[in-house]
């Protein structure tokens, strides 16, 4: 595969990754948001959801790649601490920010704009593994890692939608700022393929660093809402649902693709 060749495809197929994550917020659309528990029931399916993604997606895409780098296990776990922390001083800008200007929130509360930045961060790996695998000079192999992670944005587009839903944030704006967190797909995907040999080594602290952003903010904001809108029940169940539900996206795509 010449340069060329690699860089439009790498494009291509990064831009479409990205229109995915809109694609989330058509369901969405036919949500009642008046109610306390749609809110609290909506607020646990994303966080089942963005725990799936972090858990058995993430982490365990970083910890498979021991086969080329014995210690990437061990990396992913530092990512993911890592990720937690810089989530919590990112939640402490963002509150600052959200308090003293509310003009900057547009529509989103605070949630919200944490929501982004969470989902914003954990598309920039995703970004790096379109890249790296085109660079393997394999164009079926890229194409099938590319629609891989399409499909896989279209429940992170719901995960994203959900919440900002019940905001009263309109079904346009929740399919831009879903697509909006996936621009680092496209952005990433071309220098990493260009750079394989950089970009690869860094993917396991990647992984680990996205998903310990969103494992932060499911239990720092989203469950907390759930329980308070909808209690213990409503909550759980809401979890599992969204978590058995996206585990069970990412089951059907590994065996059909």
């Amino acid at each position: 595969m010449d340069q060329t060749t690699l860089i439009f495809w790498t494009a291509l197929t990064g831009v479409i990754s990205a229109l995915a994550t809109g694609l989330g917020a058509i369901p969405v659309h036919f949500l009642k948001t008046g109610s306390k528990s749609v809110r609290a029931f909506s607020s646990a399916i994303a966080a089942g959801m963005m725990i799936s993604a972090s858990v058995f997606s993430l982490a365990q895409e970083g910890i498979a790649l021991e086969h080329k780098m014995p210690l990437a296990p061990y990396i992913v776990i530092a990512g993911l601490l890592l990720g937690a922390a810089f989530f919590r001083y990112t939640e402490k800008i963002v509150s600052n920010i959200h308090d003293h200007n509310q003009s900057l929130a547009k529509g989103f509360t605070k949630r919200g704009w944490l929501i982004f930045v969470a989902m914003f961060i954990h598309s920039i790996p995703e970004g790096i593994a379109i890249g790296v695998s085109f660079a393997t000079g394999n164009l079926q192999f890229g194409l099938v890692m590319a629609i891989a992670i399409s499909v896989h944005n279209i429940p992170e587009g719901i995960a994203i939608s959900l919440p900002l839903k019940t905001e009263g944030v309109s079904t346009k704006n929740c399919a831009l700022a879903s697509i909006a967190t996936s621009m680092p797909q496209p952005i990433m995907a071309i220098p990493s393929a260009l750079l394989a040999w950089f970009f690869e080594p860094i993917l396991p602290i990647g992984l680990g660093f996205a998903g310990g952003a969103m494992i932060y903010l499911t239990v720092a904001e989203l469950i907390p809402d759930a329980l308070e809108n909808g209690g213990k029940s409503l909550t759980a169940w809401g979890v599992m649902v969204g978590l058995s539900g996206m585990l069970l996206i990412t089951t059907i795509l590994k065996a059909v693709l």
